[in-house]
Formats: C-alpha cells, structure tokens, sequence
C-alpha cells in the first residue's frame, strides 16, 4: 500500500485534524491529492473544474488591467493558481488559517500549483478569512485599508454548510457589506458552493451588491462515471 498511499502531512488544528493525503487510483491511472478535515473530504484534484472556474468567472467579469485579487481558502491552489495566470493580476494576497496548508505550497508538494508560492505577485498571509472581515483589519497584513478588485472565496461548503458556526456570520447581508467594504466601486466577490443555487442567498447578495448571478459549473466525475456540479456566485459592488 505504501507505492499507492502516502500521508503527505497532517496537523491538529482548532477545526480539527487537517492532512494532506496523495494515492495512486489505479482505475483511472493518476496521482490524486486529497484534503481532509477529520474524516471529511475537503477537496480533491480529481475535481478542480469549478475551483478553477471561480477564477476564471471572477476575474471576467472585470475590466481593466493591474487588479489587485485576494483568494480566501488556499487548499489544493487551483483558484490562486487560475488567478496568476490571467496576465492582469498585479498582486494576489492568499488569506489561509492554517500556516500548515501553506506550508505545503512553499515545500512545493503540489505538482498542479508549482511556482504559487514563488510568484512575486503572490502573498501567503496566514489568517482567518472570516475574522478579518468580521473585524474590519483587512486582508493585506501590511496594508490594513487596503481595497481590492475582487474577492474569491473557496472555505466553506456552502452559505448553508458551513466548516466553523463562526463563519454563518459572513453570509448574511451585515456580513456581505463588510466584505464590500474592502472592494473598490464595481469589484467583484465570487463565491464557490457545493450546493445548487441557492434563492434565499441570491436574496442576501441582492440587497448587498448592484448585481449577482449564480453560475452552474458541470464537470464530468471519474468515480461515478457520470456529472457533477457546483455554483459559483459572482456579484458586483
């Protein structure tokens, strides 16, 4: 089992045992990395089609040239990695609670991620996400005030689903418009959700931001054999 399975790292953290695992599925013959979060699955590279795509959306619906991005949830480095490869992004400010998760980017354990960590526009600050929204401190350690042209947010499950009862908080509309606060006029929040579309918070982000529209990411599932989906919520201040 050894060739086929390896822990890669694990660590206690206040949310619970968070490990980084890689194993050989010899169905289909790749290399997958998975997260976990007690026995919860966090994340795997078989499914990063709509980790991607949150960049990708978020970024397009913007204009212009020399943005200034922040990603909420390091993981697997699929969405900040999308990010550094739009050639507009000037800066990109990673905000991940556990300094462990970031660690495994700067060591470079993740193939699919090379170069994030070592990318000069990148900043990996070790925080919560949540609380730094919640406190109004901002996500640039260095820059408390500091606004930004959008915000992709990958953490939680979904609005309903949440990792931590302390993040509930965020997706109300008192939650939202600290968030909006830290954006300049007409940036953009995204938001990733295992969840379908969820009216009650297309509700929320309406009586927040000028405009929001839920998008259905489709992406085939090796181990089913058939499709899954997840939204992605973008929204303009």
């Amino acid at each position: 089992m050894g060739a086929r399975f390896e822990e890669l790292a694990w660590r206690e953290t206040p949310i619970g045992a968070v490990s980084l695992r890689r194993r050989r599925d010899p169905a289909l013959g790749v290399e997958v990395y998975e997260v976990k979060l007690d026995d919860e699955y966090l994340m795997s590279s078989l499914f990063p089609v709509a980790e991607i795509e949150l960049a990708r959306l978020g970024l397009a619906a913007l204009s212009g040239d020399d943005l200034d991005v922040v990603v909420g949830g390091l993981g697997l480095g699929f969405t900040a990695r999308t990010a550094l490869d739009d050639d507009r992004v000037r800066s990109l400010v990673v905000v991940e609670a556990i300094e462990d998760v970031i660690d495994w980017h700067r060591r470079e354990l993740l193939p699919f991620a090379a170069g994030l960590a070592a990318d000069p526009r990148t900043l990996l600050a070790r925080a919560d996400f949540f609380a730094a929204v919640a406190e109004g401190t901002g996500f640039d350690p260095d820059d408390p005030g500091r606004r930004f042209h959008a915000v992709l947010l990958d953490v939680d499950h979904s609005p309903r689903n949440v990792l931590h009862p302390s993040h509930a908080g965020f997706y109300t509309p008192e939650g939202l418009r600290r968030l909006a606060g830290h954006l300049h006029p007409d940036g953009v929040f995204a938001l990733w959700s295992d969840d379908p579309p969820d009216a009650d918070f297309e509700g929320v982000l309406g009586a927040v931001f000028r405009s929001s529209r839920a998008h259905v990411v489709r992406f085939p599932n090796p181990l089913t054999g058939g499709e899954s989906a997840n939204t992605v919520y973008v929204a303009h201040r």
